[in-house]
């Protein structure tokens, strides 16, 4: 061995300390990578151990959410394909996670032999066929000569388009030793720069159309996080003053304490309405959209295209004509810097936009005695957020009632717009809560957990546990599956689940017992008001430190009333006949 070169392993887990990654996800070690693992303290990252490959995949969407970069590592056939589902919303959500997997040896591939979690066939290479679906690029590292350049190319991929990779590591590839020159030089993640001169013509068009406007608003969806867009879209908002909502997938990247900020645009099924402002504005600024049928209310809140200017990661859209391709993040910042304030309009309607703050103002003491609602339940938890939290929203009914959060400003929302797998988030979390370690934010990590999410992935509480994470989860226990309920079967047993004592789930997965070690467990039931409220002040809830788990019980047939007609309506669609 020189000291010019290190194992190949060893190479690739530098890469990703230096893109930042400090953890790796993976279930049960495999037998195809366990001498990769032996090289992975040296390099400082940290094993993280899930209980299956699935929740690891989770667990490192979430992490990835937070540091721009996540890992997995996961054993050839039966690993990886456990956790396809979880990589695939990564990649649908645009969550840049680096899927490593163990294969057999170079000679087992060329031998086509029958070997262990391939179908039987000779055919080994059949799993790694179906990740160029999954995944924006793919890498097997069997020659040696080339390994390190894919190496650094397919984790460049991964960062500038912010979407899975996959990267197939053969067994005796893994000690093989390769130079390590270029290790001194970091990888180049960074967008090229754009066109100055195409760059200004199409700020002078937008500005053009933003002095002309006479009813503008701005529209702020998720993608902004992965864009890296947060800062320019929250200055552009203060510097313009134009009236400022989001999609539900974009709560959070706008500062709530802005004055223009209105709150969540959900068009006909939000609990505020905008739409006498919207539907006559001849001006929508849309940032970062990503415009499925669940963040848009089955597309009913997109603005026309012919008044819409697109703010895209890599182009950017004016009406339906114009398409212009360029990156956004430095075109944002030289438009800010052109920006004539004295020439914008100042909408007369504006002041007559409700706001979400305003109604929460407005909402008076609760009845300690009345039972805990979904109408006024998120509305009364905003209170207890603070600045740099971090809030998930499981895909089950705090998906639409997080849509209510009066926000903080530094605060993160993380909820799923188009993938919407059960049992995503309690994972994710973990994930989450690690990255805010490592980070040291100071912020909280808080999970609103559905009770039919949470027996999907439960044994990942075990990993919170054992690796003493701050997490907070409110579970939102309602008998079943109520989304499902408001839209077909409400009394049928196929939206029914098992009737699980959740407090009791800490000390089964191994948290210590109450007074004993040095992890802070604490676990609550609440039904009413008058058992929440008291919860929510206390001083050691807040604190952030250590699991808490609040069981919230709710009625199985309670859902935000304003949301209850999107779900009406789909299950009318599922019910109609089709037209021979």
């Amino acid at each position: 061995m020189s000291s010019k070169t290190v194992s190949l392993a060893t190479y690739l887990f530098i890469r990703l300390r230096q893109l930042g990654v400090g953890a790796m996800q993976k279930g049960v070690p495999g037998g195809f990578f366990l001498l990769a693992l032996d090289q992975m303290k040296s390099t400082g990252l940290r094993w993280v151990g899930n209980c299956n490959e699935l929740n690891a995949g989770y667990a490192a969407d979430g992490y990835a959410r937070i540091k721009g970069i996540s890992a997995l590592f996961t054993q050839y056939g039966v690993g990886e394909l456990s956790a396809l589902n979880a990589v695939a919303g990564s990649y649908a959500e645009f969550s840049p996670v680096v899927h490593m997997v163990g294969c057999p040896s170079r000679k087992t591939y060329q031998t086509e032999g029958i070997v262990q979690h391939s179908l039987g066939d000779g055919n080994l290479r059949v799993h790694a066929g179906i990740w160029k679906n999954y995944t924006v690029a793919q890498a097997a590292l069997i020659e040696p000569r080339t390994a390190t350049d894919l190496v650094d190319k397919t984790l460049q991929t991964c960062v500038q388009e912010s979407r899975p990779v996959y990267l197939e590591i053969p067994s005796d590839m893994i000690t093989l030793q390769v130079q390590k020159d270029s290790l001194a030089n970091l990888l180049r993640v960074f967008p090229p720069a754009n066109d100055p001169k195409r760059e200004d013509q199409v700020i002078d068009t937008i500005l053009n159309q933003m002095y002309a406007s006479k009813q503008p608003y701005i529209l702020v969806d998720g993608l902004a996080a992965p864009d890296q867009i947060i800062d320019e879209i929250n200055e552009f908002s203060r510097v313009t003053g134009f009236p400022t909502m989001s999609y539900t997938f974009g709560g959070g990247i706008v500062d709530g304490s802005l004055l223009n900020y209105h709150g969540v645009y959900a068009g006909k099924f939000g609990k505020l309405d905008f739409t006498s402002y919207t539907d006559t504005a001849d001006l929508a600024l849309l940032f970062s959209p990503f415009l499925t049928n669940v963040n848009t209310q089955g597309y009913t809140s997109i603005p026309p295209k012919d008044i819409t200017i697109c703010f895209h990661r890599k182009a950017i859209e004016i009406g339906d004509k114009e398409s212009h391709f360029l990156h956004v993040k430095s075109f944002l910042r030289k438009l800010l810097q052109k920006i004539d304030i004295s020439r914008l309009p100042n909408p007369a309607k504006a002041s007559s936009i409700p706001k979400i703050r305003d109604v929460q103002k407005s909402l008076p003491p609760p009845d300690l005695s009345a039972p805990i609602d979904q109408d006024t339940f998120y509305l009364r938890l905003s209170s207890y957020f603070r600045p740099k939290d971090v809030i998930v929203c499981a895909n089950a009914t705090p998906l639409p009632g997080g849509r209510d959060f009066v926000l903080p400003p530094k605060t993160t929302l993380i909820n799923s717009p188009i993938w919407l797998s059960i049992g995503h988030m309690l994972p994710a979390a973990q994930g989450i809560s690690l990255a805010q370690r490592e980070l040291k934010t100071g912020g909280r990590t808080i999970l609103l957990e559905g009770d039919g999410s949470f027996q999907v992935s439960a044994q990942e509480l075990s990993t919170i546990i054992k690796h003493k994470l701050d997490v907070c989860i409110f579970l939102i226990n309602n008998d079943g599956y109520t989304y499902e309920r408001m839209i077909h079967g409400a009394e049928e047993d196929y939206n029914d689940i098992a009737r699980w004592n959740y407090l009791l789930a800490p000390e089964m997965m191994g948290a210590p017992r109450k007074g004993e070690g040095d992890y802070k467990v604490e676990t609550y039931d609440v039904g009413t008001w008058g058992d929440l409220m008291p919860v929510l002040e206390s001083a050691s809830f807040g604190d952030g430190k250590g699991l808490k788990i609040v069981n919230v019980r709710m009625d199985r047939m309670d859902m935000a009333s304003r949301f209850k007609p999107a779900l009406k309506a789909q299950g009318d669609l599922l019910r109609a006949i089709p037209v021979e």
